[in-house]
């Protein structure tokens, strides 16, 4: 069975996105960071830019295995997830918003400037959305500025 990956910006709306799309396929709703946490995958801590550092090869390791060996439909949450290869991954939902509302999503987690304005750059120049296609995925947009019209977006899936 091949996974929906949903990645994008931090702050963009993947967790609302993906666990609403979990839900409405009854599929199993995967956060990677408790994956990243259960497995311990951090290899040290990025203090410029406040992050873990991840090996991505160990993380699609045990993420393929649990796509292999879930007896349900697989939904993956995390901007980390369109690294995944392309044999486990049946579309790639990316999502975006105005930098505007990004912006002040960040800024209410807490985030420092410098990470808000690296952030926007990557929203800017569609990191998460051409690294998906580089690495052959199957893409949908969702723009999260405005509420995701979940019957269509399912409907694509």
């Amino acid at each position: 069975m091949k996974a929906i990956v949903v990645t994008g910006t931090p702050g963009t709306g993947k967790t609302t996105v993906a666990k609403k799309i979990a839900m409405l396929l009854d599929a199993e709703y995967i956060d990677v960071n408790k994956v990243i946490s259960a497995h311990k995958l951090s290899e040290g801590y990025d203090r410029k830019r406040r992050c873990k550092v991840i090996d991505v090869k160990k993380l699609n390791r045990i993420l393929g295995r649990t796509i292999e060996n879930s007896k349900k439909k697989v939904i993956i949450d995390s901007h980390l997830s369109h690294h995944l290869p392309k044999e486990l991954v049946k579309k790639c939902v990316v999502t975006k918003c105005n930098l505007k509302l990004l912006s002040m999503r960040l800024k209410k987690r807490g985030y420092s400037s410098a990470k808000i304005k690296e952030n926007l750059e990557c929203e800017i120049f569609d990191i998460c959305l051409n690294e998906a296609k580089e690495n052959g995925h199957k893409t949908i947009i969702i723009d999260t500025s405005k509420k995701p019209n979940y019957k269509n977006i399912i409907k694509k899936l």
